[in-house]
């Protein structure tokens, strides 16, 4: 696992922009896992640049997002399909045809979830996955106490879940909040060939702190990165302020990207 730790969350997400942009300059059918949430905008705002200055092209990219409400239509307000279109989708120039959500309304959860597991694996799986992380080190809907090898699945949001995205999406009224989603699992999320995970602020500090330097454990799923082999922790230096190693973090990202 590699820790960027930069002064601004706008730095951070410059970066991590940029890594993916290279990515996809290279290989223009790169295959991306997608995540929603205020952490991730500036960054798709920063991959949007890029296309708009015609320095990369999405034309060919397939897109796969980690999870979506549940009982909420793509065309919802506060949907993960909607906040998608709006925050990047409608910025570059993917086909639409290519970016894949969880359908919410599915009939059958079971067999949407099979289905995008199967879709994915079908496209020769995710070359990068996006992720953010939750106060409590949740990543996609995988709160603490979730299996490590879990897979697509309807999981339920737990209270600090549910009030954080109230914030983010529902202005705050929290019984607005689905309290079921469909989300990827960990062990779905680590078969990522490239992880990107982005944490800004004080309140994502402990959760850094024990992704990063805390035992690999099913009550911080994020600590299921610890052992992926090309894992990119992008963070403020509010977010990393109580890892105990943060200075040699950040001499060894900067000697590796060179900047």
């Amino acid at each position: 696992m590699e820790i960027v730790v930069c002064k601004t969350k706008e730095e951070a997400s410059r970066k991590a922009a940029a890594m993916i942009t290279a990515a996809v300059q290279k290989n223009p059918r790169t295959v991306l896992g997608l995540a929603t949430g205020s952490t991730p905008v500036l960054m798709y705002t920063e991959m949007a640049k890029a296309v708009k200055a015609k320095k990369v092209s999405y034309k060919q990219v397939k897109s796969w997002n980690l999870d979506e409400y549940v009982g909420l239509a793509g065309t919802h307000d506060q949907s993960y399909r909607y906040f998608m279109n709006k925050n990047l989708f409608e910025k570059i120039d993917i086909k639409i045809s290519n970016t894949h959500v969880l359908n919410g309304l599915a009939k059958d959860f079971a067999k949407e979830c099979a289905s995008y597991e199967a879709a994915i694996k079908k496209a020769g799986g995710i070359d990068i996955q996006v992720l953010g992380i939750g106060s409590d080190g949740h990543i996609a809907f995988n709160e603490p106490g979730t299996s490590l090898s879990s897979r697509t699945s309807v999981v339920y949001l737990t209270p600090s879940t549910i009030k954080d995205n109230a914030r983010l999406f529902f202005k705050g009224k929290e019984a607005e909040v689905p309290t079921r989603a469909l989300s990827m699992g960990v062990g779905t999320i680590c078969e990522a060939k490239k992880i990107i995970l982005l944490a800004f602020g004080k309140g994502k500090a402990d959760a850094v702190k024990g992704m990063v330097e805390g035992g690999v454990s099913q009550f911080c799923t994020a600590s299921a990165l610890q052992l992926h082999k090309d894992a990119w922790v992008f963070c403020d230096e509010e977010a990393a302020s109580k890892l105990k190693l943060k200075k040699y973090y950040a001499w060894r990202s900067e000697t590796i990207l060179g900047a």
